[in-house]
């Protein structure tokens, strides 16, 4: 990895945020960010990437490579789950393995958002599709996750309609999910217009809601570092190992594909990241069984900070060498 990628994601404002926060809980420092502050950074990201997307897929259509990045987006977000599930079970009961590899199938929204920010950092052009794969990645692997539950619970007896019907409802109605897809739809329909209406809102102040949302992200995740010592190291093994093989499987695809650099970064970043947002509140009602201290704490501990300070550049770097 060449140091220059390094220093430009350590030197990204809200990557230091996310350090500061880290580094209040180790002082454990009275700092916090007052609730309900996080949840509206959240809403706000989420919107503003959205429709930031919609405007630039309203401006660049639905071409060859946007389906082809999008279809590879769909892919992935079935094929890491059945990945993960055979390697979880060997140390892990069925719900706890389910909920894992959903969680792990499943994507981030915050690490593709730090990820376009370290893009523009370094200038380097992606699709507004890839918003739209972000959206469509959320919820295949809540399904797959679920699914192979069921048959292992169940041997290969079939689930009943109605609750598939059920599960697929709570995935696509979860409120981030929606607001993202929607955001992107109103920011096709508006195009450039409302780009412009709408860019003190969602561009010019974007970087400083980002840093402070990633300072109360560096707090939560600082005050589960904790809890991993009861996990053993297996869960926290396979939550790094998890995000590199994700990454080395989109990276192939990717190449295989001829997508660009920017798009194949981030194609690579959401094969490679792991919920904490959609997964959790599906597997809340779909696998009670599982226990969100394992797939919360894990995605959130472990993975969100490895992608925010290592993954980022190590995917960039793998980036410039094979597309040049």
């Amino acid at each position: 990895m060449h140091p220059d990628l390094i220093l430009v994601n350590l030197l990204n404002p809200p990557v230091l945020f996310f350090f500061l926060g880290l580094i209040a809980v180790w002082l454990k420092s009275d700092l916090e960010v007052p609730q309900p502050l996080p949840k509206f950074f959240s809403l706000y990201l989420l919107l503003a990437i959205g429709f930031k997307g919609g405007v630039e897929l309203r401006h660049s259509g639905l071409h060859a490579e946007a389906l082809t990045a999008l279809g590879a987006a769909l892919a992935l977000s079935v094929l890491v789950p059945l990945l993960a599930w055979p390697v979880l079970r060997r140390r892990l009961d069925n719900a706890n393995a389910a909920a894992i590899a959903a969680t792990y199938g499943s994507v981030s929204a915050v690490t593709f958002i730090a990820a376009i920010s370290f893009l523009e950092q370094l200038q380097v052009a992606h699709g507004g599709y890839m918003v739209a794969a972000l959206a469509l990645m959320e919820f295949p692997a809540i399904l797959v996750g679920v699914a192979l539950y069921n048959r292992a619970q169940r041997g290969d007896q079939p689930a009943a309609a109605d609750s598939w019907g059920k599960l697929l409802h709570e995935a696509v109605a979860n409120g981030s999910v929606l607001l993202l897809v929607g955001s992107l739809v109103i920011g096709a329909l508006t195009g450039e217009s409302g780009g412009q209406a709408l860019k003190p809102y969602t561009t010019d102040i974007f970087r400083g809601m980002l840093c402070l949302f990633l300072l109360d992200m560096g707090i939560v995740s600082g005050r589960r570092l904790g809890q991993l010592r009861t996990l053993g190291a297996f869960p926290v093994a396979f939550a790094l190992g998890m995000p590199l093989a994700g990454a080395v499987l989109a990276l192939g695809l990717a190449a295989l594909l001829g997508l660009s650099a920017g798009d194949a970064f981030l194609l690579t970043v959401l094969a490679a990241s792991a919920s904490y947002i959609a997964v959790p509140a599906a597997m809340r009602n779909a696998i009670p069984e599982a226990s969100p201290g394992v797939y919360v704490t894990l995605a959130l501990a472990v993975t969100f900070p490895f992608n925010i300070v290592v993954g980022l550049p190590l995917y960039m770097a793998a980036i410039r060498q094979f597309w040049s």
